[in-house]
């Protein structure tokens, strides 16, 4: 059992910042792709962006050039930082790991609210 525990979601103007926490307990580099989420109701799930265990980035269109993911090994953390902060980006954020053969967890959810 994987488990992914997300900190870092709160209030923000807009134009702001916030940075995602997603803590695993396995070794990050042992997921082959770490995805991150969000979700606002009514709508379905979509992805923000990813890492692969090689490093390899990618971004929704929507956020590229303004959030960034990386990791920490050594805390096997990743890390989702928000920039230029939008009302549009309001949503719960989700971390999701996928292992492969060894399945895909999600993290609990953390709402970012961009707001004046």
């Amino acid at each position: 059992q994987v488990q992914l525990v997300e900190s870092g979601g709160g209030l923000v103007q807009p134009g702001g910042s916030l940075s995602l926490s997603c803590a695993a307990s396995v070794n990050i580099f042992d997921i082959y792709v770490m995805g991150w989420y969000r979700q606002v109701p009514g709508k379905q799930r979509e992805l923000v962006g990813s890492i692969t265990s090689g490093g390899t980035t990618n971004y929704a269109d929507s956020v590229k050039g303004r959030f960034t993911i990386s990791r920490d090994k050594a805390k096997n953390t990743v890390y989702l930082q928000m920039n230029s902060l939008k009302p549009e980006d309001t949503a719960v954020y989700y971390c999701k790991a996928n292992l492969g053969a060894r399945g895909a967890y999600w993290g609990q959810g953390t709402q970012v609210t961009v707001s004046s």
